[in-house]
């Protein structure tokens, strides 16, 4: 299996690069569309980007806000005839909480977009789970206690909470099908002496991947780094441990766990990725990303709720344009380095491009 996680991904998209400058004529569809169904989540994580009073990061969600039916399946022949090539399906809240989740996979899978989803795997079972094991690229979900009683604390869920999700994704993986499993594990400071022994326990259900990432208490690089220092070390020798003893082509342990940079700053000035992997927000707003998604003041390109995506996306080309990642986006994101690599690309000079 080839490499899931590289930043690469977008360099094999050559004509999707060629049309992002504000000098090209160019306005192309995304490539990569983040639905969030539904705001509505039968778990409360405390470290939930979303619902954190201290985090730029959903500062505007209404928790009640889903996405209509009728609208959701208007948003899919829209993306399919765009051309749009991937849907991933995101919280807000859960989408697996979403009441029409399988009818819009349904038509996505008729479409030929590929699509995948984040969940708390909680609600992973019977005709969905079915349906996700055979046509979903990938699934990932979302972990943080290591027993029923550390998961339900930090989730306010039931008791036996961890115990069914576990069950879930056993079962689901003895389905069958082609969907890829994967699971994040967020560190934070009560479980970070029991990261080996979660990946142990994933590895022998069957998984496919774990991924393992900081959560996020601040807006300040220099204040999660604070958090994390008295961890790190430990953090990382327990992955190091899990990846010599069960990680390889079977099994894949990605390492995300890494310190923050001191400040989050931006030294560039317009968003290349926001024409490429925009946020469709269960409010009916188009986001730049799911860093700004439901920050209406600074994330917001515009709304769906009386026009269709398609014609939102073919029309006022400027909107792509006034986000400045150097003023509004000192703040985690995930899509930076990824910026960084098509600035740099974009910016060559075509007189010398030979000389490679």
């Amino acid at each position: 299996m080839g490499l899931l996680y590289t930043k690469m991904k977008i360099f094999h998209f050559k004509e999707k690069l060629d049309s992002l400058s504000e000098e090209s004529n160019q306005i192309s569809p995304p490539l990569h569309v983040r639905i969030k169904p539904t705001n509505i989540c039968n778990h409360d994580c405390w470290y939930c980007a979303y619902r954190a009073d201290n985090l730029q990061l959903g500062q505007d969600m209404n928790v009640l806000d889903s996405i209509p039916r009728i609208k959701m399946l208007e948003i899919v022949e829209d993306l399919a005839a765009m051309g749009v090539r991937a849907v991933t399906f995101s919280g807000g809240g859960d989408p697996f909480c979403y009441p029409h989740l399988l009818e819009t996979v349904e038509r996505l899978r008729d479409s030929k977009i590929r699509f995948a989803a984040l969940t708390n795997g909680s609600r992973l079972y019977s005709s969905i789970a079915e349906f996700f094991a055979h046509h979903a690229t990938w699934l990932r979900i979302s972990m943080d206690g290591w027993d029923n009683a550390s998961y339900a604390a930090y989730r306010n869920c039931p008791d036996d909470e961890f115990s069914r999700v576990l069950a879930n994704m056993e079962t689901f993986k003895k389905i069958g099908g082609k969907c890829y499993l994967g699971v994040g594990i967020v560190v934070d400071i009560r479980n970070f002496n029991h990261i080996y022994d979660l990946i142990r326990k994933l590895q022998g259900i069957g998984v496919d991947s774990v991924k393992v990432s900081p959560c996020i208490v601040s807006n300040s690089g220099a204040e999660n780094n604070a958090y994390h220092d008295p961890i790190c070390s430990t953090v990382k020798e327990q992955i190091a441990k899990a990846m010599a003893e069960y990680g390889g082509q079977e099994f894949e342990i990605n390492d995300s766990y890494h310190k923050q940079l001191e400040t989050f700053s931006k030294t560039y000035h317009w968003c290349p990725y926001l024409q490429i992997s925009p946020v469709i927000g269960a409010d009916l707003n188009v986001y730049t990303c799911h860093d700004k998604a439901y920050n209406i003041k600074d994330g917001l390109l515009g709304s769906i709720s009386d026009k269709r995506f398609k014609e939102f996306w073919s029309v006022n080309r400027s909107k792509f344009y006034g986000i400045d990642p150097a003023v509004i986006c000192n703040h985690h994101c995930v899509a930076d380095s990824s910026n960084l690599r098509i600035i740099e690309y974009l910016s060559a000079d075509k007189n010398h491009l030979d000389f490679v």
